[in-house]
């Protein structure tokens, strides 16, 4: 006979949707159970006619250990004694004469690729960071500099002479953190680590929700590698993925003889992109699984935050499908109701229990109010990608600059809604792979061109309003698209050239983080004013970035053609010596030096209505940053602000909370 450590009581939350803490129940979890050792196991399978747990502790055989319905739950468990960490199992389900081997949806590790099985794991890890927990508020903070660095683990830096095989998680650790030192990162976003079978999905086709993949390591070694970057100073953001699973048969597919986490109408159930499978977000339990798996990544492995994939791909019914593909929802709009409300709900939840992480959206549509207030109608989001800025830079700075002037709203475009949501400005894995090529092969021109305008974009980059992200090797310079059976090309630092890059990218951190103008109001219409937009003859661009009234404002001038334009004109609102801090045709980042002698002087005459102009020098394919002699606050910005609502307790983005939490204006919607 078989007993249970949990009782029908005890999954009444789960039933009802409403316990956030299902992963301390369902699973394989060691304990003491009537004065014996051993582990219980407990799996949702409603619609299973008998489960049993096989397991190298019992040869496989389906009849040593059977589990128990428990009570009405759709819950079967059993207490197996004598069974501890490191023990191989899984669920043997049956129903209606058919048998399915199922991997534990709840396991906290798995065998590692391609063996499927799920290992029984408990935790002995002492965390040493105490010191980011008591300060990650504030560095996740929307007013603070995020700056990211995107990675993928397999693929970062391989050992050669052992068989080119990926870094460990323990290997891993002090590379990262000396790389991300160096280059002057706020945070590092992982692709996903939970469990995936097929390595060329890069992990967005899991099936191991609370599982680390086994390939680098155990999960205590995964939880030393967040701790390690933790206690040199950095943020780790997961991207996860609630979008789709594959149908793999282990994994979560026809679960328990049904459809019991996918739709069961291939019209909402099969992902047509992807040939992967939907969740079913109408379902309690399921949508119980999908956020018990992201607070179990916050709260077991102290992550900082959720990098979200695929929302876009939940918003809408009619996704990459064509007339007659698609169920309509109940008043027959495009719209997917339920998935709504899982985001919803999963950004409530997050807020309430983690105030102090971001949950960041990969959404490419105008869908409103992704970082808005829930209760007013938002999806609660922290961040969204900025992924039209991406497009529209990208698409701009591939054309030939005497081309550029005919576009020149690809990349003013932007100032129309930059403020309408909070946003990430990035240069993802997305862009650098399928023949898409590589940052510095889309640019046009010869060789000193195409580092030119690779410095022209990480300068844009880096003076738009939003917090910014680069996916690795891009930051060298790197010529080839990535590829996930192969590393950076760290070779490549050898050159000048790419070092150049690297240096550039480091000093763009530094100064991101140390001039709040360049970050304090990343996510406010006050800290960015145009200065003179409308040259696109010449294809430049000036414009403020502004902190608060204590801080200097930093001018940026963009000249996106190789043509040295001397004594150009550019009206500012303070007068005196304007310090040049930054220049990318610096000589020490690759560039010809052309530059104004590290600072310019204003000379008293009105132009483009500010009371003051300097006279530049503009080096070719550049970006300057000027910094103002003193602070300037535009007047009727500041005076908006003073009316704007204090920030809120963060419904999916960051809690208010403390005292010192200032104003936020509530934005409109997405363009």
């Amino acid at each position: 006979m078989s007993f249970s450590f949990f009782e029908e009581a005890d999954f009444i939350p789960f039933m009802e949707g409403r316990d956030d803490r299902l992963y301390e129940k369902l699973g394989a979890h060691v304990c003491e159970f009537m004065g014996r050792w051993g582990t219980n196991f407990a799996v949702w399978a409603p619609h299973a006619e008998s489960v049993s747990v096989i397991g190298s502790f019992n040869g496989w055989d389906e009849k040593a250990n059977p589990l128990r319905p428990i009570g009405n739950s759709g819950v079967w468990g059993a207490f197996v004694p004598n069974v501890g960490k490191g023990a191989l199992y899984k669920y043997r389900i049956r129903r209606q004469g058919r048998v399915f081997d199922k991997a534990d949806p709840y396991g906290r590790w798995q065998e590692c690729p391609p063996g499927t099985a799920s290992i029984v794991w408990t935790s002995e890890y002492q965390w040493g960071d105490q010191e980011w927990m008591a300060v990650r508020k504030e560095r996740n903070h929307p007013k603070a500099p995020i700056s990211i660095y995107e990675v993928h683990i397999g693929s970062f830096q391989r050992v050669p002479d052992e068989g080119w095989r990926s870094l460990s998680y323990r290997e891993l650790a002090p590379r990262l953190a000396d790389h991300l030192e160096a280059c002057g990162f706020t945070h590092v976003e992982f692709l996903p680590v939970m469990e995936h079978p097929f390595f060329g999905s890069w992990g967005y086709q899991i099936t191991g929700y609370f599982a680390p993949t086994h390939r680098y390591g155990t999960p205590d070694d995964f939880k030393f590698l967040i701790d390690y970057i933790h206690q040199r100073g950095f943020g780790v953001i997961l991207d996860w993925s609630p979008a789709h699973f594959p149908g793999d048969p282990h994994g979560l597919a026809r679960f328990d003889g049904t459809c019991l986490y996918e739709h069961p109408d291939w019209r909402r159930g099969f992902h047509p992109d992807w040939k992967s499978l939907i969740f079913d977000y109408g379902k309690k339990e399921v949508k119980s699984f999908l956020i018990n798996s992201a607070c179990f990544w916050l709260e077991h492995y102290h992550v900082d935050g959720l990098r979200v994939d695929g929302v876009a791909s939940m918003l809408y019914l009619d996704y990459s499908r064509k007339p007659g593909e698609w169920l309509p929802n109940k008043y027959g709009g495009r719209e997917h109701l339920e998935a709504i409300d899982f985001l919803r709900e999963l950004n409530e939840t997050i807020a309430r229990r983690f105030p102090d992480v971001l949950v960041i959206a990969e959404e490419s549509t105008a869908w409103p109010k992704v970082t808005g207030r829930v209760q007013d109608g938002g999806l609660g989001f922290s961040m969204k990608w900025d992924l039209g800025w991406m497009h529209d830079t990208l698409s701009y700075l591939s054309r030939d600059p005497i081309y550029r002037r005919y576009h020149h709203n690809e990349i003013t475009f932007r100032s129309l809604y930059a403020f309408s949501e909070r946003f990430v400005l990035p240069l993802s894995h997305d862009e650098v792979v399928h023949g898409k090529r590589s940052l510095i092969a889309k640019m046009p021109g010869d060789r000193w061109k195409k580092f030119a305008n690779l410095r022209l974009l990480f300068g844009l980059q880096f003076s738009m309003p939003g917090k910014k992200l680069i996916f690795m090797g891009g930051e060298i310079a790197q010529w080839n698209e990535w590829n996930h059976d192969g590393q950076i090309d760290w070779k490549l630092l050898e050159d000048p050239a790419h070092r150049g890059v690297a240096k550039l990218v480091s000093d763009l951190n530094h100064h991101y983080r140390s001039e709040s103008g360049l970050h304090r109001k990343d996510c406010e219409e006050g800290g960015f004013v145009w200065v003179d937009g409308s040259d696109e003859w010449h294809s430049v661009i000036a414009f403020l970035r502004v902190g608060d009234e204590s801080t200097a404002p930093i001018l940026v001038v963009v000249n996106a053609t190789p043509v040295v334009r001397y004594d150009y004109p550019v009206g500012v609102p303070v007068e005196g010596r304007w310090q040049e801090i930054l220049n990318t045709d610096a000589l020490e980042y690759g560039g010809s030096g052309v530059g104004n002698l590290g600072a310019a002087e204003t000379i008293p005459e009105p132009w483009a209505g500010f009371d003051f102009q300097l006279r530049l020098t503009l080096p070719p394919l550049t970006v300057l940053w000027l910094k103002a002699p003193k602070a300037w606050v535009l007047r009727e910005k500041a005076e908006e602000q003073e009316k704007a609502p204090e920030a809120e307790d963060r419904s999916g983005t960051i809690q208010a909370g403390a005292e010192d939490q200032e104003a936020h204006t509530e934005r409109g919607e997405s363009s």
